[in-house]
């Protein structure tokens, strides 16, 4: 009996799970020869926070970069 586990960083809708466990068995089934009904697939979806990579967690990462700070020229002279 094949058993598949799948962990994903962040989450994904149930549509998207149920593809991939179609799509997984369907693998195991043309590839193996594996009886569809014996194929288990667990999806475990693990928070971005709680998840690392390269020393840094996945949700910082992947945050939106924060506006460079503001360059005014200090010897400008103010628009009227």
């Amino acid at each position: 009996m094949p058993f598949v586990s799948i962990r994903l960083a962040g989450s994904a809708t149930r549509e998207q799970k149920a593809g991939i466990v179609a799509d997984v068995t369907a693998s195991l089934v043309t590839r193996l020869g594996k009886n569809p009904a014996a194929v288990q697939v667990v999806i475990d979806e693990v928070s971005t926070e709680n998840y690392g990579a390269g020393g840094q967690l996945i949700a910082d990462r992947d945050a939106p970069a924060a506006p460079p700070p503001s360059r005014e020229d200090a010897h400008a002279v103010p628009s009227q």
